[in-house]
């Protein structure tokens, strides 16, 4: 709840002063990027859309009213879209039907912004690990030679974060 009332506290800052814009882009960037990466798979277009996202946001931020929804909620909504017109874009340049999916609902959305909040409270190891993994997108043997562990160790840390994460998923909608 800590978190919900901070980022609500700093979204009303933001609306009276757009240069406190900042600090919500900084709180959001990776969460942001890592969810329109695993969806594009390609860096670049990745970083652009990222872009475009927080510049819609900046645009828009006098306008969001807070309706008890994480802002990364909202963030992760004007992704969804810029995704889907790329794809439309994209679809149509290469003749790719199956470039026309269906963006994600509020209840994806939702979820994705929940995990995300979920992954930031893994201990320091697991959290690192899940980053590397899903975020950067690096191999086991990567991220093993990286924190200097064996890649078995890696392993077992992703299943503990993997496994952590998905008991408090389960938790909260029980």
């Amino acid at each position: 709840m800590s978190q919900d009332h901070d980022d609500r506290l700093l979204v009303e800052a933001t609306q009276r002063d757009p240069s406190r814009f900042t600090d919500l882009y900084e709180q959001n960037f990776y969460r942001v990027y890592a969810y329109i990466a695993r969806r594009v798979g390609d860096r670049h277009y990745a970083e652009d859309l990222t872009a475009e996202v927080f510049r819609e946001a900046l645009a828009g931020i006098r306008k969001f009213e807070w309706r008890g929804v994480p802002f990364l909620a909202w963030l992760l909504r004007i992704a969804s879209r810029a995704i889907a017109d790329h794809w439309k874009r994209t679809g149509r340049e290469s003749g790719n039907p199956s470039a026309e999916s269906d963006p994600p609902g509020p209840d994806d959305i939702e979820r994705n912004a929940m995990l995300f909040q979920l992954v930031d409270r893994l201990p320091e190891a697991q959290f690192r690990v899940i980053h590397m993994r899903f975020v950067e997108q690096k191999s086991i043997r990567e991220i093993a030679q990286e924190l200097d562990r064996s890649e078995g160790a890696v392993k077992q840390l992703q299943l503990r974060a993997i496994e952590n994460l998905r008991a408090q998923m389960e938790g909260a909608h029980a």
